[in-house]
């Protein structure tokens, strides 16, 4: 490990902080619009909802079995955004999403962002703290778990994000024998590849964690597009010099 690298990655993560506040701000916001690619998944994602508020169902989010505190479960926490976007898309229903999860913490965040919904709309007489539900422990009795889970409680609607393996082929199954319409994505290869074949609509890479902002969650979620986008076009630039100047015999 080179003695500049803590350096870089310092660096790297203040300009990165720096520009979300700043594409985040409602001036900016305001003034230079973001503008994001078309993602299919996100409208039809946003069909399902308006149709489970109207046919009085409920959407169902699963966000994985892998632990909070693992480096790889990022995706999870975009599930979390995506269950509190949801959340607010479908207030007026009668009937708030569910949330399943395979760790003690996942359970608790999703908790925690029902509860914080069922505030902002006055219905915290009205919350179920079953709707955030462990199903196990165990990948596969996390899967049952979560299967029976979406059967008995009315579902139209599931969209699993988090770290899964191959129990997610037990959730894609589940999903297609009841009928309802299902949206996938996992930061696993093993689970992209069971969604990209089973699932109604698979996430692919970057687009799992692009998914809340797709939904208009916070301005600081469409400000990280922006900013990736940036750096892309930075790490681009810098391999291209680098090409061009080994070719030139500058280095």
């Amino acid at each position: 490990m080179s003695q500049y690298e803590p350096l870089i990655g310092a660096v790297v993560f203040l300009v990165f902080s720096g520009l979300v506040i700043f594409f985040s701000s409602k001036k900016i916001r305001t003034k230079f619009p973001p503008v994001f690619r078309k993602l299919t998944a996100a409208i039809k994602l946003r069909r399902a909802i308006g149709l489970a508020v109207e046919d009085g169902t409920r959407i169902h989010v699963s966000l994985g079995n892998g632990s909070l505190v693992d480096p790889a479960n990022a995706s999870a926490l975009a599930g979390l955004s995506t269950l509190n976007r949801i959340g607010q898309m479908a207030s007026t229903s009668d009937l708030p999403p569910m949330c399943t999860s395979g760790s003690g913490d996942l359970q608790i965040l999703s908790q925690d962002v029902l509860r914080g919904n069922a505030s902002d709309t006055h219905t915290l007489g009205q919350l179920d703290p079953g709707l955030a539900r462990m199903t196990g422990v165990t990948p596969f009795s996390y899967a049952i778990g979560a299967v029976e889970s979406m059967q008995d409680s009315g579902t139209s609607a599931n969209v699993l994000m988090g770290d899964f393996g191959a129990e997610a082929g037990f959730l894609c199954d589940g999903a297609e024998n009841q009928g309802s319409y299902n949206l996938a994505g996992s930061n696993s290869i093993i689970a992209q590849s069971i969604f990209f074949a089973l699932a109604n609509d698979a996430l692919i890479g970057e687009e799992v964690y692009a998914l809340p902002a797709y939904l208009g969650s916070q301005a600081a979620h469409q400000a990280s597009l922006r900013v990736q986008d940036i750096l892309r076009f930075i790490v681009i630039l810098v391999l291209l010099g680098a090409v061009l100047s080994r070719l030139a015999g500058w280095v």
